[in-house]
């Protein structure tokens, strides 16, 4: 049977929860702050662009180009589980998207679907990146359409993982969820609700991703934080005013979707009550090329839960 998640999961047609405990519990209160161009991803971290600076870890080689891109309010290291495999076989590129991670933040960036695709572009001209493969988590899955659609050229092949922009809302529903969340209220959510939130984006949840919490719940203490928060917010609004749904018939390169069987984000379990297979089909079929793939036991964030399961299906879509 599908999970159910809090109404607040509403705000998740797309990506990562943001309010959110499952083990009670205020380990964090008295950690020093992290600034956020100080979060360690287990990798080394390069720069390239200007206006905006983009964070990337850049690892392996091979004659195709992983370009992977996370999803809402998360960063390049969520992809800690994924690099090494994948490295093996390919070159991986890992951004951080403008507003989040350790790359460049400021209020005056549009921070809306056609800007992060435009950026992404741009670091492809810039890196000299070919054979390029964007693989998008959630709002980097509907980011890595944009940019199929905007440049096909400089897409060869397409991974959407638990992908926002499947899903529609109509216009009552999407101003309640651009409304619903504030700069305030993700700066002032406490860390049980950090780890709780956190913990609907997992079929099981477990400490050893303990570390997502802790990394959250000290960059709010930090001076810049209310920027990446702006970012967040100018992202829902973003992915709303966006959608996908009637465009996928115009991708044309070979796609995979995947996706965790118990999904308790997508479709919105507010909204739009239903089963994930269901909206991951239905998007898939609208795409004249592509393949599908259910990771049982594994819930929206199934790039970590499921790291090996994603690692395999993408090496086996993509061949070595």
């Amino acid at each position: 049977m599908r999970k159910r998640t809090h109404p607040r999961a509403a705000l998740a047609m797309l990506g990562l929860s943001l309010l959110g405990a499952c083990a009670p519990g205020f380990r964090y209160t008295n950690a020093p702050p992290l600034p956020l161009e100080q979060l360690d991803y287990g990798f080394p971290v390069k720069t390239a662009l200007t206006n905006p600076r983009v964070a990337y870890i850049d690892q392996g080689s091979g004659p195709q180009t992983l370009l992977l891109v996370s999803g809402l309010a998360a960063n390049a290291g969520f992809w800690r589980y994924n690099i090494p495999e994948l490295a093996k076989h390919y070159r991986v590129v890992a951004v951080d998207l403008p507003g989040y991670g350790r790359s460049q933040k400021d209020a005056g960036y549009p921070y809306t679907m056609d800007f992060y695709a435009e950026t992404l572009s741009r670091l492809i001209r810039e890196l000299g990146l070919t054979n390029v493969v964007p693989i998008g988590h959630s709002m980097g899955g509907q980011i890595a359409m944009w940019l199929a659609l905007r440049h096909p050229e400089q897409v060869q092949r397409l991974v959407l993982i638990s992908p926002a922009g499947f899903e529609s809302f109509d216009r009552g529903e999407g101003e309640w969820l651009r409304n619903a969340l504030t700069i305030r209220s993700i700066r002032e959510a406490s860390e049980e609700s950090i780890r709780r939130n956190l913990a609907m984006n997992f079929y099981t949840w477990s400490d050893r991703w303990e570390w997502m919490v802790e990394e959250r719940a000290r960059m709010a203490k930090a001076p810049e934080f209310d920027q990446f928060a702006y970012a967040v917010v100018k992202s829902v609004g973003a992915m709303l005013d966006a959608p996908t749904t009637p465009l996928l018939g115009k991708i044309r390169q070979p796609t995979l979707v995947v996706y965790g069987r118990y999904d308790g984000l997508i479709p919105n379990p507010y909204l739009h009550p239903g089963r994930t297979r269901n909206v991951m089909r239905e998007g898939a079929a609208a795409i004249p090329n592509a393949k599908l793939a259910e990771i049982d036991e594994a819930g929206h964030l199934v790039i970590i839960e499921k790291a090996d399961a994603v690692n395999r299906a993408i090496v086996e879509f993509l061949g070595r």
